[in-house]
């Protein structure tokens, strides 16, 4: 499977960006999509991800400014990120999960700076 990632850039505080994730090669409907991300100096870590029937969950940090969809007809799950914070600066990855089956992004780059 692959996976590319888009939509990252450089954002002020309070400010939003709209995060997507193309998926090719394998199924998508069944898999479950996730949004995960890596500071400096950090480790990766869940921010949100969504299942096949769709469910949600996410990171508490997170939790009301951020919100992941997803659409089987093109192949992709995106994530809505509103009220930026610094501390939500990171390289963002997304993964496909099908089983024990795993595949992540490439990671597209966040920057929450004023």
């Amino acid at each position: 499977v692959q996976l590319q990632a888009f939509g990252g850039g450089l954002v002020q505080p309070g400010g939003s960006l709209r995060l997507s994730c193309a998926v090719s090669g394998r199924p998508f409907s069944l898999s479950e999509m996730g949004w995960y991300r890596q500071a400096p100096g950090k480790q990766r870590e869940l921010v949100a991800a969504i299942t096949a029937a769709p469910s949600t969950n996410y990171a508490d940090s997170v939790k009301g400014r951020f919100t992941i969809s997803r659409e089987n007809a093109k192949n992709t799950v995106s994530l809505q990120m509103n009220t930026l914070k610094p501390e939500d600066t990171a390289v963002y990855y997304c993964n496909y999960r099908v089983g024990s089956y795993s595949q992540w992004g490439q990671g597209t780059k966040v920057t929450v700076s004023s």
